[in-house]
């Protein structure tokens, strides 16, 4: 038996080098808290993982999954030595059977293997930045560990509804070494695992639990992982029946609680279709870790469409603008966070929209460091015959081609802007192919490449294949069209190419919780509070939007998504509508009782670009 071949590669952590605004955002990342938590939070710099008293599960192996591919992309010497630091600790305290988890109460059977999943991961991008041998008989030890473990104490909780994060380093370590025995330990993990696939052929949460029950099957992180379950396993199987439930479970989740950024929602279970019940941030950081997976899988450019989509709008809107704080929970419809007795949510706390150091619950502290560095290295992807680019972002790959030096660069101001400028270089005449993403929204898309101009059909993955020699370069445009989505309760959403606007809304920030240990500035906690109006209705024609939204450019600057920094905005013409607070929200539909006579004038800035937003607005005349 042998594994079956991904359409896409990842390129490995030193080929890939993040540009302009994506590095920029990395940077500010680096100074915010994923480049600071292990100098004040217990729970990383005084974990069991070290040698510690604090959290010795999942807390460390979360941050160091993005803080070290954040150290190597952005070829910090400082974050490096830390991440080596911390790595090289874990390395020495591997026992001699392999076990190298923390032996928690000083057993193992009560340990929930689902922190070693992690940790594997975070060993194989280890080995990706240093290409230390020494890490591979390291991996090796730790799965023979595990492959004698389960035998005697199974799968249970998250590490039951997680277990395919561990095919990660099984199927690394199999392209390594060939041995037969890593693909028995998948099919044993598999087994004791929970099946989504099955699971989602008869899908119980179709609606929010009522009785507001915590689930492992509805919780909302499980869903975000397990859509990348079925391109894990079918590397194994090979059975169409595993790709076939990835879109399944996409079509599920969109249908029943998709919200209009990409993601559905879950505070912390499934919550449904309104705009007012939020996401967890883990979830917007795990679905694009899944989503990466699957177009490594499939090929499917669709996949690239919504991986974009969340990137530019959920994932920024979830943190502070410096990232030094974030939420628990974002709410499309999000025009107040602040602590009350009965919260909108449905299974989580009164904190979870507050913008802090760990609001509700800190798994997210430690998870929030994934999501943009993991984008930057999924953004140019390895075929059989030359490069992908998948995301549209600006970075440079550097590879080798047929024992050919390449170099891809791409120069972009996208998403804000619509035309992306791709420099390939050769270092010597190479034929190969590089494939570009056409997104399914734009129209009339077309390249530009030595005076010939291509039209590009929307939706899939577009090949340039020629002999490439010295420097060529490739000018795409992706046309953006305004549109406006129906979403629940006849409410509206703009959006314009891979980005959804939101009413801009000025904010009082609170600072909160300033006894508890921990929360001195700049990680401190706060509530924000509406500045300005927020309850309008937008006067728009749906069906030919463009004729009253114009939009302005701006300069992109040192924090675009940022209220103030915003590199684009949209004036359009509004009025002011009953509509009523509800325990500190938006009340999920506007009454509408009353609506102004006065015609106003407002702003919509991209949704990423907010801490407080109003996205689905009712339409007036």
């Amino acid at each position: 038996m042998k594994l079956h071949k991904p359409v896409y590669r990842p390129l490995k952590l030193k080929e890939i080098k993040p540009e302009g605004w994506l590095k920029n955002q990395l940077r500010i990342q680096a100074e915010g808290l994923s480049g600071n938590l292990d100098k004040f939070w217990p729970d990383i710099k005084d974990s069991q993982w070290i040698g510690g008293e604090a959290e010795g599960w999942e807390r460390v192996p979360y941050w160091l999954d993005g803080f070290l591919p954040l150290a190597w992309l952005l070829d910090d010497e400082d974050l490096k030595r830390r991440a080596e630091t911390y790595m090289e600790k874990i390395i020495s305290r591997q026992q001699e059977d392999g076990w190298i988890c923390p032996d928690w109460n000083k057993s193992r059977s009560q340990y929930d293997v689902w922190a070693l999943f992690l940790l594997l991961k975070v060993l194989v991008q280890y080995y990706e930045a240093k290409e230390d041998e020494r890490i591979v008989e390291v991996v090796r030890k730790a799965l023979m560990a595990l492959d004698r473990h389960i035998d005697r104490a199974p799968l249970f909780n998250w590490g039951q509804f997680r277990w395919f994060e561990g095919l990660v380093a099984i199927w690394w370590l199999y392209e390594k070494t060939g041995e037969d025995w890593l693909l028995d330990l998948a099919s044993k993990i598999r087994s004791q695992g929970f099946d989504w696939g099955r699971f989602f052929r008869h899908w119980p949460y179709r609606m929010p639990d009522e009785k507001k029950r915590w689930s492992f099957m509805s919780h909302v992180v499980n869903n975000a992982m397990a859509l990348k379950e079925g391109a894990l396993s079918w590397r194994l199987t090979g059975d169409k029946e595993d790709l076939d439930s990835i879109y399944k479970m996409a079509e599920l989740l969109d249908k029943y609680h998709g919200m209009v950024t990409g993601v559905f929602t879950g505070d912390e279970c499934l919550a449904g279709l309104s705009p007012v019940q939020g996401t967890e941030l883990c979830a917007v950081a795990e679905y694009m870790y899944s989503l990466e997976h699957i177009i490594s899988v499939t090929g499917d450019a669709k996949w690239g469409d919504r991986l974009e989509k969340i990137a530019y709008n959920a994932l920024p809107a979830t943190y502070s603008p410096d990232m030094w704080t974030h939420q628990y929970d974002q709410q499309v419809n999000q025009v107040e966070c602040s602590r009350q007795p009965e919260p909108v949510f449905q299974t989580n706390g009164p904190e979870s929209n507050l913008f802090g150091l760990e609001p509700n619950f800190g798994c997210c502290t430690a998870n929030l460091s994934q999501a943009w560095p993991k984008l930057a290295l999924s953004a140019c992807m390895k075929s059989e015959d030359g490069l992908a680019v998948v995301v549209y972002a600006p970075f440079t790959a550097n590879t080798v081609i047929n024992d050919t030096k390449v170099s891809l660069s791409v120069n972009t101001d996208y998403p804000f802007r619509d035309k992306i400028r791709i420099s390939v270089k050769s270092s010597r005449p190479q034929e190969f192919t590089v494939w570009l993403r056409v997104p399914e929204w734009t129209q009339e898309a077309y390249a530009e490449i030595q005076d010939e101009k291509i039209q590009l059909k929307a939706g899939g993955f577009h090949p340039v294949k020629r002999v490439w020699s010295q420097e060529t370069e490739i000018v795409l445009v992706l046309p953006m069209k305004t549109v406006v989505l129906e979403r629940l309760n006849g409410l509206y959403a703009v959006v314009r190419g891979p980005l959804v606007y939101s009413l801009a809304i000025k904010e009082e920030w609170k600072r909160v919780n300033e006894d508890i240990p921990g929360r001195e500035f700049p990680h401190c906690d706060y509530e924000v509070y509406p500045a300005s109006p927020w309850n309008y209705g937008l006067c728009i024609d749906k069906d030919n939007p463009e004729k009253d939204i114009v939009f302005e450019e701006h300069s992109i600057g040192s924090c675009p998504f940022s209220p103030e920094g915003a590199p684009i905005s949209a004036k359009v013409k509004a009025k002011k509508v009953d509509w009523k607070m509800e325990n500190g929200a938006a009340a999920p539909v506007p009454g509408l009782e009353w609506v102004s006579e006065e015609i106003e004038e407002v702003r919509l800035i991209p949704y990423g670009c907010t801490n407080l937003r109003l996205t689905e607005m009712p339409l007036v005349e």
